[in-house]
């Protein structure tokens, strides 16, 4: 039996297209080009939008999607992961200046139950699941969303400092200070994207 790993979803406003985390990109290829003429079926005078959720990509990954979907569908495409592998997506949100240190990238999410440590800065490309942890010595970035439990700056650096494309854990930490962040029905409340320690040694959320 044929693993799928692509899912479309017709919601009230757009099109959801979501690809498995662990596809190759040659898989999506081929996956969507088989589903496309079913999803074209779809369209007639209304130009609903495609959203693209799920893996994170990169740039020449999304533009050869779009170049494909573009062909069978003239239609407004969006990507929920970030444009392009790197930090510009999330640089926008910091309000002070990030110590450099010695890093390691993680190249998949992490799922529930793992635990991923290091002695300098984590950068993963990909989400942190509920259930998992990141811990570092210095630094966490996460190129995608931020759902488990994180603790930078882990031997007691105040200046560290977690940074995700969406912060929706229950609790994070920086040196021995926690802050706890419940979730609640509100959704955009509860979307945070930087997260550091200031004066008064609080964590602040932004």
């Amino acid at each position: 039996m044929k693993i799928s790993n692509i899912s479309i979803n017709l919601k009230k406003d757009k099109i959801i297209i979501k690809i498995k985390e662990t596809a190759l990109q040659q898989e999506i290829i081929e996956e969507l080009t088989e589903k496309l003429p079913e999803l074209k079926k779809l369209y007639k005078e209304e130009k609903t939008p495609i959203e693209i959720q799920g893996k994170v990509l990169k740039s020449k990954e999304m533009d050869e999607i779009q170049e494909i979907v573009k062909e069978q569908i003239d239609v407004k495409i969006e990507f929920e992961t970030p444009k392009a592998l790197g930090l510009h997506s999330i640089k926008k949100t910091f309000n002070k200046e990030i110590e450099d240190s010695k890093t390691t990238f993680y190249r998949n999410s992490v799922r529930s139950g793992q635990k991923i440590e290091y002695e300098g800065s984590i950068v993963i490309l990909g989400d942190v699941n509920g259930g998992a942890e990141v811990v570092a010595e210095e630094n966490i970035v996460i190129l995608g969303n931020l759902r488990g439990l994180a603790h930078a700056g882990a031997k007691g650096n105040k200046k560290a400092i977690i940074a995700a494309n969406m912060i929706v854990s229950p609790q994070i930490r920086i040196a021995n200070i926690i802050k706890e962040n419940p979730i609640n029905d509100d959704i955009e409340q509860t979307i945070k994207n930087y997260a550091y320690v200031d004066e008064n040694d609080k964590i602040i959320l932004e």
